[in-house]
């Protein structure tokens, strides 16, 4: 493949709902510019960007691939990303170091939660838009109900540049709105020829609507518009082409990728009208300490940004990088700015999914990847020493559903840390920690099929089996009254004895704190033996009478006791603590405490009623309601923390994947009784 100057470079994402046929589309692209001789499916298992096995065995896209193909003079580097919920992370890689986003809605289901992520995502990283109505060969298929449904939902900005042509509900072909030329599929190729005359008045309001939205983009133009003078060729190409950067027209392409419908002129419009690297939304780096605008200049020096890893066990890691500036040649020596090293590059290579292409360079505004690149990260920035900067790197989403991870087989601990670490490097929006509290490791991620991707991952490419369970609810335990107690330890077995007498009293501290006291009279406990008496009750609190969790706020007053001056010993002393510790707790009406979470969950308003009245179920307490910036609701609660395990999930299925929350620790309360006796029966059978 040669090399592009960055004028002649485009970076497309595409990206949208789960099953609007994006990785189908990537594949009619690459057919019909000669990549591919035949077109594979993702049903089968052959589609170029579904390559992952976990994407072949689940027949659905997990992760962004790339393919570059060339059309009229120019390279497009496509970046087909998952439509799933669960794999966020893997568009926001794509649309990092795309300079526009084609958002792919089914002519079938319509505009759907993921077409208006897709869009506000897009737009709020300033790319130029534009939408593919796909599936039109589908049966119940609506290009005009979609297309009303894009306006009403988008605005006037929706454009649509192309009207597809039904008979007997068959896409046949289509309708080039800005010329009024059809091209009409005979013998297997799509043919010139004049619009049927039953559209030319259907399609005279669409013209309208397009005339309007690239009158807009310039004042002369817009008197033109109402003077009702026609645009020329060349003011349609150049307004459209401005209009789409500065987002004021996003145009609507139309077709089926399976028929092959609608590609040829979708190619066409990106090479003509979408920006270029140089154009697009510069991207700011942090050089010397201020943030600038990078210009995408070939002869500058060197910037890249490692964009995506890809662990493999057989083939070692793959750095994608985006060359942002100046350009990458093979075994070339540059500077990663995290870890401050200069690293020389191996082979440097595009991806067509899972092919790789050999190249010498990698020019400015271009996409490629190198193998075995050390100590390099997702997000990390390589550049030359001539000019040290920082790109902004990915921002993924905080993982919001954590599970315990159980090996099957014993011994395989090391194995899944090793794996999960390598995997970490893959797929930076999930996390791994250890509670030293419940002793159980805990993988964090965006969902459920997230993780048991990561599972899965787990078995192929590291061949450890693993399950997932529900973590374990970090309670305390405290008292509630105050007791005085005895505790005596006393034991004769030949020579030196073991004695320790003491006398404590018990009571709440007032906080969470561990407080210990003295107040003994006329030395009836030496001094030296206080530390120990400490020391005892510090160990014991670790665990408490009712089921066995830490104790809290507990006030310890040492009062009373004796010793003997032969057989007492600090371990005598410890012993004793320990004795009137569990008497003392147990007569002291102890109550076990759960955590509380505070839960602050942004949802439109129309799902206010379900959302209040799901955290009510959760023994949820609203503490109240505010409208933010986007014109969402935020619903602040305090929550239980053991009821909000799989909020995630549940969240995603009441507001159909919009809703966000967020949920950190609050404090400790005491548990009602029936939760209460459930967690300690739990503990007694453990």
């Amino acid at each position: 493949m040669q090399q592009y100057s960055v004028d002649n470079i485009r970076n497309v994402c595409l990206i949208g709902h789960g099953h609007a046929g994006k990785t189908s589309l990537a594949e009619a692209m690459l057919l019909n510019a000669g990549v591919i001789d035949r077109m594979g499916k993702v049903t089968d298992g052959t589609a170029t960007t579904d390559h992952d096995p976990e994407e072949i065995r689940r027949k659905v896209s997990v992760a962004t691939a790339v393919a570059p193909l060339e059309w009229n003079q120019a390279k497009v580097n496509i970046l087909d990303t998952p439509g799933y919920f669960d794999f966020v992370g893997e568009q926001l890689e794509a649309l990092r170091v795309a300079d526009s986003a084609l958002i792919v809605v089914s002519g079938k289901s319509g505009v759907s939660v993921g077409t208006e992520l897709a869009y506000a995502r897009a737009t709020e990283l300033g790319l130029a838009k534009a939408f593919f109505v796909n599936k039109l060969d589908a049966d119940h298929a609506d290009f005009e109900k979609v297309l009303d449904q894009l306006r009403e939902v988008f605005g006037k900005t929706v454009a649509p540049l192309e009207y597809p042509l039904m008979e007997d509900g068959k896409l046949i072909g289509y309708v080039n709105v800005i010329n009024m030329h059809a091209h009409v599929r005979q013998d297997g190729k799509l043919v010139r020829s004049d619009p049927p005359a039953h559209l030319i008045e259907k399609l005279s309001p669409i013209r309208d609507m397009l005339n309007e939205a690239v009158a807009s983009t310039d004042d002369a133009l817009m008197e033109k518009f109402f003077n009702d003078e026609p645009f020329t060729d060349d003011e349609l190409k150049k307004a459209l082409r401005a209009g789409i950067k500065e987002g004021t027209v996003t145009p609507v392409y139309a077709g089926s990728a399976t028929e092959n419908v609608g590609i040829l002129t979708l190619l066409d419009a990106i090479v003509k009208y979408l920006p270029s690297p140089d154009e697009g939304n510069l991207i700011k780096a942090d050089i010397g300490g201020e943030e600038q605008e990078l210009p995408c200049h070939a002869e500058d020096p060197f910037a890249g940004l490692v964009f995506k890893t890809v662990a493999d066990p057989y083939v070692g890691k793959i750095s994608y990088i985006k060359a942002y500036a100046g350009s990458l040649k093979a075994d070339q020596t540059v500077l990663n700015v995290r870890t401050g090293e200069p690293v020389k590059m191996g082979k440097l290579f595009y991806l067509c999914g899972k092919k790789q292409i050999e190249t010498n360079e990698l020019t400015a505004g271009d996409i490629g990847a190198v193998g075995k690149l050390p100590g390099a990260k997702t997000g990390d920035t390589l550049c030359s020493e001539k000019r040290v900067l920082t790109l902004p790197a990915v921002e993924f989403p905080e993982p919001v559903l954590s599970m315990a991870i159980l090996p099957k087989a014993k011994g395989d601990e090391e194995k899944i840390s090793a794996g999960l670490t390598k995997l970490m490097d893959e797929d930076p929006s999930f996390k791994v920690s250890n509670n030293k509290e419940t002793k159980q490791m805990l993988v964090s991620g965006v969902g459920e099929q997230h993780l048991d991707v990561i599972t899965s991952k787990l078995k192929s490419k590291f061949g450890v089996e693993v399950e997932l369970i529900d973590p374990r609810v970090a309670y305390r335990e405290t008292l509630r009254k105050k007791v005085k107690v005895e505790g005596k330890h006393k034991k004769q077995s030949g020579g030196h004895g073991q004695f320790g007498h003491v006398w404590i009293e018990f009571e709440p501290s007032g906080s969470d704190d561990f407080v210990f006291e003295e107040k003994i009279f006329g030395g009836s406990v030496p001094k030296n033996y206080f530390p120990a008496v400490e020391k005892g009750l510090l160990e014991c609190i670790q665990k408490g009478v009712l089921a066995g969790y830490p104790v809290v706020g507990l006030k310890a007053t040492l009062v009373d006791g004796s010793y003997h001056p032969v057989d007492s010993s600090e371990m005598a002393f410890k012993i004793a603590a320990g004795l009137a510790y569990k008497k003392g707790l147990e007569e002291a009406s102890p109550v076990l405490l759960e955590p509380i979470g505070r839960a602050v969950v942004t949802v439109p308003e129309k799902y206010m009623g379900d959302i209040i009245g799901d955290l009510n179920k959760r023994r949820g307490q609203v503490l109240g309601m505010e409208h933010n910036e986007k014109g969402l609701q935020e619903i602040t609660a305090e929550v239980p923390m053991a009821e909000m395990h799989r909020y995630a999930t549940d969240l995603r299925s009441i507001t159909q994947g919009i809703g966000k929350f967020s949920l950190t620790f609050e404090r400790y309360q005491e548990a009602p009784p029936n939760v209460a006796e459930k967690v300690i029966a739990e503990s007694k059978a453990e």
